[in-house]
């Protein structure tokens, strides 16, 4: 008997066992897992100790570095400052072109006594004989003035003189101005055109003035100061740089550009300088600029493909519309030579005027009316100096008054 109650107290013991574990599976099944057990104050992170001497200081974690680095930010140990962006360069204000060759009027007459004063010197002797008058024919003959028109001066001084009597140096001044003026002329059209033109199109565009000459003669630079011309007159100017063959005149044309605030169109080294011309007339259209100056390459007048070339850059810029003026830069002290390149340049392109550089120094005044009679177009500009503003519209009268002061 007690056997049996013994294994019947067994029996339930394991029972109600084998319960509890069951209903404890289920209470565990049915709830939802427990966050994390957080402390119970929070934990502070002290500031690192600042670094004695001899110690290094703290640096971020290599996770926090790589996160600065990512998004390029300044490290608060290595501050970088930010870039400065550079300084547009300054525009600069030409000088007003009205009145420029007289204001150059004492250097022009330094460098030209040869011409001016000899002259007076010699119709002021008190026998003008047939010796003097060879010698009056032998100044203007080294002044570069020319055969024909030295004959021609020769003789109307000669028959003035005889007839008017004329031997006061008052009286003898103003004959040769008079006669100086005639032969330089005075009624010519001696304005650079740069009014607008109608295009192929219909459209109106800007004026095409086409710069040509020999490298040398001061080109690139004449084509820089002639926009400081320009836009001294109020007119806004776009630069082409199609002188493509020689080593740095883009450059040389930019840098005057940028000094006046006009735009520079260029192109590759060595491309092709009628694509580059074309481009620049596009730009002006698109710019509504009032000129465009186009600056060839410095063709050598002997070489006739290169020539060739040149008529090439006249025929694709006229694809947008006429060329208002095609100016020829010579140097003037090249004296002959300088005919000879002339004459050529003429049979290429239509030579509209005539840029004379470097009339200072041992220039000889002679050559305006050479060229004026080789080429049948007048000088426009004359250049006077190295500085930025001594490119002048050629004044007769200032000219002539410079030559006899």
């Amino acid at each position: 008997m007690e056997i049996v109650i013994l294994a019947v107290v067994i029996a339930v013991v394991v029972l109600g066992a084998i319960s509890g574990l069951v209903v404890s599976g289920r209470k565990k099944k049915q709830l939802p897992p427990s966050p994390p057990a957080t402390p119970a104050t929070p934990s502070v992170t002290a500031p690192p100790a600042e670094p004695q001497v001899g110690e290094e200081a703290e640096t971020p974690s290599d996770e926090e570095r790589r996160t600065i680095e990512e998004v390029g930010l300044p490290t608060a140990e290595a501050p970088v400052a930010a870039p400065e962006a550079p300084a547009a360069p300054a525009i600069e204000v030409p000088e007003p072109t009205a009145g420029r060759l007289v204001r150059l009027r004492a250097r022009l007459s330094r460098s030209q006594n040869t011409l001016g004063k000899g002259l007076l010197t010699l119709l002021s002797r008190e026998h003008l004989d047939e010796d003097t008058w060879e010698e009056i024919e032998d100044t203007l003959l080294t002044a570069d003035v020319g055969v024909a028109p030295t004959q021609e001066l020769v003789e109307r001084l000669r028959e003035r003189v005889r007839v008017l009597g004329t031997r006061t140096p008052e009286e003898l001044r103003a004959l040769l101005r008079e006669e100086l003026l005639t032969l330089i002329g005075t009624d010519a059209d001696r304005s650079v055109h740069t009014d607008n033109a109608i295009g192929n199109g219909g459209e109106e565009i800007p004026g095409v003035v086409m710069v040509v000459g020999v490298n040398g003669t001061g080109k690139t630079t004449t084509t820089g100061k002639l926009a400081r011309v320009l836009i001294a007159d109020g007119k806004s100017v776009v630069l082409g740089a199609a002188d493509t063959f020689r080593a740095a005149a883009a450059d040389q044309l930019q840098t005057w550009g940028e000094r006046v605030g006009a735009r520079t169109v260029r192109g590759p080294e060595a491309g092709d300088p009628a694509s580059v011309a074309y481009d620049a007339v596009k730009e002006g259209i698109a710019e509504v600029a009032d000129v465009v100056l186009i600056d060839t390459a410095g063709r050598l007048h002997t070489k006739t493909g290169l020539m060739d070339e040149l008529g090439k850059v006249k025929r694709v810029v006229e694809k947008h519309g006429p060329v208002g003026e095609v100016l020829l830069v010579l140097d003037a002290t090249t004296g002959q030579n300088g005919l000879v390149q002339a004459r050529v340049f003429a049979e290429v392109v239509d030579i509209t005027g005539v840029v004379l550089t470097k009339l200072d120094g041992t220039a000889k005044g002679g050559i305006i009316v050479a060229v004026q009679r080789e080429l049948g177009v007048p000088v426009k500009l004359v250049g006077l100096g190295e500085g930025a503003d001594d490119l002048a519209p050629f004044e007769p009268e200032a000219f002539v008054d410079a030559l006899l002061d």
